[in-house]
């Protein structure tokens, strides 16, 4: 197992500490850079969220869609 699987396992385990990880990562971007690009580290915060909340990883395609009636 590589450190990235590892990685991914522990944040799966603990999605709140993973979350707020996040949060302050960017909040410690945003002051360092006196809220310069505060709009982008949003965006960077945002997407990493909802791509932690995702159950399929960046490996796998996603489910395909149910077939129509």
């Amino acid at each position: 197992m590589g450190i990235m699987d590892k990685l991914k396992e522990m944040m799966g385990q603990h999605p709140d500490k993973t979350q707020q990880g996040i949060d302050r990562a960017g909040d410690m971007v945003d002051k360092r850079t006196g809220n310069k690009h505060a709009d982008k580290v949003d965006r960077a915060q945002q997407h990493m969220k909802d791509r932690l909340g995702r159950k399929d990883s960046p490996e796998q395609p996603p489910p395909p869609p149910p077939p129509s009636a």
